[in-house]
């Protein structure tokens, strides 16, 4: 039977002891999120001239859309966040990020487990000779456990689990960026479809107004009291104005193909759609009184961004341990015996520490960290790059919705005149007083305002939504059982045991990663 000694034991726990101690180092720069220098002293004026008297505190981005009232628009939206490939793929990557951080943990503890077994049976057998035949056989057996721990010394495998950690964060701010995206891009491509409804119920109406005055000329033509002229224009007027409606229906059925994509559906019709819009709504933004720069660090696209330097930062620390050496636990406990009763039983039991060391490296070690210091710069500026793109959109979209609500009181007005002057010009017309040529150009007209006064109210709409989504407006914080379908869920589970990953609560994400890169803890 196998014994130890008490000495041998107190001082193999010492040694443990005076190891666990030891290893409290952790190598290479604690991540906290980059500053952005000018952020602090930047305030879009055009951002304050949006709202005006609409500015108010309690307004909820998350649900920017209900804002246009539209039952539609939402219901498309509600269909979104449920059918959306782009999204359910977004939500399996937060499903593989928990994984991976799962994977990262398990360095913590003995990476090398390794349980053996093996029993043999031999049979030998002696034919021809002098000597009598002697046949013998035996069965042998033995089993072995191993374990090999390397100590986390220098804070590789916590570094590890600290980059797996902002990954997975990174991962949640990512689906909530794509929610961001697609709830704008559903908006725009329905208030896109339904400008350009109106669009074609403005030609058709033109073109009955065309038709009739064309049906005139040509009565008046065939009794030989007009001229040519008048009834070839008002032909080709009328004509121009049926050709613009294919290409307009060509426009409506890609638009409502795009929406179908983005539903998670085959091209074809959209009931939701059937009833069309009598007019495009009077959209004036409502916005929040915090300013846009606090606005822009909360954006998904931002925290995502935040998240990547904080795993990348982690990853010069696993680089740097390199320098060093391994140390490790071993131990081995071993049984083997046979069937043979004059031969013993034998136990082994092996235990004690090791190290590896690559002292000498040729410079890959010191080229590898600097990899990951140069990765690191460019994710440093990747989230610097993100927060300018966010800033420039912001702009660019106030400054749209300020000049479309301009343009759109001009062309409200000009529109209005071109009723008018047709009205005169046929009336002139019939009392002699203009040639038919007047007409023609103030039918020519109204047909111009009316598509320019549409279109560019569809361009304030558009505007609108790109600025909730500068702002970052339109998510939630998803939990994991709507991340996918559950279908979907019951298929990943009996292909594979996925545990607890796909039922348990996401954790909270916190709002920054830790905040200034500090140096390495290597010189």
């Amino acid at each position: 039977m196998l014994r130890i000694s008490d000495n041998h034991l107190a001082r193999f726990l010492l040694i443990c002891a005076l190891l666990g101690l030891s290893a409290c180092t952790t190598l290479g720069p604690d991540s906290r999120e980059p500053e952005v220098a000018w952020l602090s002293n930047w305030q879009s004026d055009l951002y304050t001239q949006v709202g005006g008297s609409q500015q108010r505190s309690g307004f909820d981005t998350r649900f920017w859309w209900r804002l246009f009232d539209d039952t539609v628009l939402n219901d498309l939206i509600d269909t979104l966040k449920r059918e959306n490939p782009s999204l359910r793929i977004a939500g399996l990557r937060i499903l593989e990020s928990r994984a991976v951080l799962g994977i990262a943990g398990s360095n913590l503890y003995p990476q090398v487990q390794q349980l053996d077994g093996a029993i043999s049976y031999v049979n030998t057998r002696q034919h021809g000779g002098v000597a009598s035949s002697n046949n013998q056989s035996l069965t042998s057996y033995q089993a072995g456990l191993g374990l090999g721990w390397e100590l986390d010394f220098w804070g590789r495998f916590r570094r590890g689990i600290e980059a797996a950690d902002a990954a997975f964060f990174a991962s949640i701010t990512n689906q909530q960026d794509v929610q961001v995206l697609l709830s704008a891009q559903v908006a725009d491509l329905y208030y896109a479809y339904r400008t350009t409804e109106l669009r074609v119920n403005i030609a058709r109406e033109n073109a009955t107004i065309q038709k009739r005055s064309f049906n005139i000329t040509e009565q008046i033509y065939n009794s030989g009291q007009g001229s040519e002229l008048d009834l070839q224009q008002a032909k080709t007027q009328y004509l121009a104005t049926l050709s613009t409606i294919p290409d307009l229906q060509i426009t409506l059925t890609k638009t409502r193909n795009a929406l179908c994509a983005l539903l998670g559906r085959a091209p074809g019709n959209l009931p939701e759609l059937a009833v069309p819009l009598d007019k495009l709504p009077d959209m004036k933004p409502q916005l929040i009184k915090d300013i846009p720069a606090r606005q822009l660090l909360r954006r998904p696209d931002v925290r995502t961004a935040a998240w990547q330097v904080a795993a990348q930062s982690a990853q010069i620390g696993i680089a740097e341990a390199d320098y060093y050496p391994a140390i490790s636990l071993l131990g081995s406990i071993g049984w083997s015996g046979n069937s043979v009763d004059a031969t013993p039983n034998t136990t082994a039991l092996s235990i004690g520490p090791s190290f590896s060391w690559k002292f000498l490296d040729y410079g890959r070690i010191s080229n590898n960290v600097r990899v990951q210091d140069a990765r690191l710069q460019q994710s440093i500026e990747n989230f610097q790059n993100r927060v300018l793109q966010a800033a420039q959109e912001i702009d660019d979209a106030a400054i749209s919705v300020v000049k479309t609500a301009e343009q759109q009181r001009l062309l409200s007005d000009a529109l209005h005149a071109a009723e008018r002057s047709l009205e005169l010009a046929n009336k002139r017309y019939q009392e002699g007083y203009a040639d038919f040529q007047r007409v023609l150009d103030a039918q020519r007209s109204l047909f111009s305002q009316a598509e320019r006064e549409l279109v560019n109210q569809g361009k304030h709409i558009s505007a609108v939504i790109s600025l909730y989504r500068a702002i970052g407006g339109g998510w939630l914080n998803t939990p994991v059982e709507q991340l996918i379908p559950e279908d979907m869920r019951k298929t990943m589970q009996d292909r594979s045991d996925w545990g607890d990953l796909l039922s348990a609560p996401l954790p909270d994400s916190p709002a920054n990663p830790p905040t200034v890169l500090e140096t390495s803890q290597h010189e």
